[in-house]
């Protein structure tokens, strides 16, 4: 009687297996007790391991394609995803990793094997490699994965992709700033094609925008913020009203002051919008206007409170539409309630900064503010005027609080108890 021989496991599937026996042993064994050279070399091994096994996981993922159709997946990596229980994205770009290096990159693919090269560092070189020109020596090519290999010993994913940047600059030079050149009017291309602007409403009187844009408007957006943006102020400063600005979270700040920027464009310099300058109405009746509690609307918008409207009436560029009590419009336009820009230089060579007690702002930073409201009779005359930075200047129309005017002209402002 022969004996049936028992079929042997695939190698790479007896190592998984048995690699999972082993670790199993130790899962209630706590490293307490392992001493600080003990626990580096554990960490140290660990972390080897974890390579070599993800390079072996991406070595069987280069090949599932036939699993991926048995199993009725969309590709490799929706199969991938399924059967790990990853996430889609995390599980397609392993898939396409997989499938570079077994293709292309073998020099990366032995070092994870040798646990030299992380996952992660994996796929900063692969992504640095494909992205050198198609024409390029293979010879460069080689020595190009050669030198982000040996970079892996020293740098972390972060730095390795600052370093594969500038890649092609070590291994061809001489071609590198023509290929610089052609690969940003690409990325230009592509982020003008892909650039959106998205709005909605959420509530509670806020909106949420979302853009996607060029790398270049994000530098100068950022740079005119921070312009708006308040610099730190001494919190013992008299009037410093407790370093509020200081304590403000740094997205916050830009937030207000991308508010700062839009009330400060000028609308002549605007393109024409329905065969006028582009404008901003606001209605509201006159009874309101100079009360403390009322609210106005912006013409095909949503409401303002009559705060608002009269803060945005010292130098905003939009037009308050003054309403009688039947409805008849009072008064529409505001360039005699707008300080002229002598006037504001002249207040900026007066003031020098902000002249709430305390603040430093200095005054090409500051807004024109009427200390009497034009809608309780006030004159735009420099002697009605005062610079305020935008976050005073808000405070001068907060119903919050009331000012008072200090001998040296400044002012304070205490909270309404």
């Amino acid at each position: 009687m022969v004996a049936q021989l028992m079929p042997q496991p695939h190698p790479i599937l007896a190592c998984a297996e048995q690699a999972a026996a082993v670790i199993e042993e130790v899962r209630d064994a706590q490293p307490v007790y392992l001493s600080p050279a003990e626990k580096k070399a554990a960490v140290t091994t660990l972390a080897r391991l974890e390579a070599m096994t993800a390079e072996l996981k991406l070595r069987v993922v280069a090949t599932a394609e036939d699993a991926a159709c048995l199993a009725l997946a969309r590709d490799t990596g929706a199969w991938l995803a399924s059967v790990t229980k990853a996430d889609f994205p995390v599980s397609r770009a392993q898939a396409r990793l997989a499938d570079a290096l077994d293709r292309r990159w073998q020099r990366v693919a032995a070092a994870m094997a040798d646990g030299v090269v992380s996952l992660p560092q994996a796929q900063v070189v692969v992504d640095a490699l494909d992205a050198l020109p198609d024409h390029l020596d293979p010879a460069l090519v080689s020595d190009a994965e050669a030198r982000m290999v040996g970079y892996c010993e020293e740098f972390r994913p972060s730095e390795l992709r600052r370093l594969g940047r500038h890649l092609l600059e070590v291994v061809a030079p001489e071609i590198a700033e023509a290929e610089l050149a052609k690969r940003l009017e690409d990325e230009e291309q592509h982020a003008r094609h892909k650039t959106s602007l998205r709005s909605r409403l959420i509530g509670d009187g806020l909106a949420r925008t979302t853009i996607v844009h060029p790398v270049l408007d994000r530098d100068r957006l950022l740079t005119y913020l921070e312009a708006f943006t308040s610099p730190r102020k001494h919190h013992d400063a008299p009037g410093a009203l407790g370093g509020e600005e200081d304590r403000m979270p740094y997205p916050r700040r830009l937030g207000q002051a991308f508010c700062a920027l839009l009330e400060h464009l000028d609308p002549t310099q605007l393109p024409q919008h329905g065969g006028d300058s582009t404008t901003v109405m606001v209605t509201i009746a006159l009874d309101s206007l100079r009360a403390e509690l009322a609210a106005g609307s912006i013409v095909g918008g949503e409401a303002l409170s009559a705060t608002q409207v009269r803060r945005l009436a010292c130098n905003a560029d939009i037009i308050p539409v003054v309403l009688g009590g039947n409805g008849e419009i009072l008064n529409l336009g505001r360039s005699r309630r707008l300080f002229s820009p002598a006037q504001r230089k002249a207040m900026r060579l007066r003031d020098q900064r902000c002249r709430a007690e305390g603040c430093t702002i200095p005054a090409a930073w500051t807004e024109a503010h009427h200390l009497k409201p034009w809608a309780a009779g006030g004159n735009t005359d420099l002697d009605d005027g005062i610079l305020h930075c935008n976050y005073h200047h808000h405070l001068a129309h907060d119903p919050h609080y009331t000012a008072e005017r200090l001998p040296n002209g400044d002012i304070r402002y205490h909270r309404r108890t």
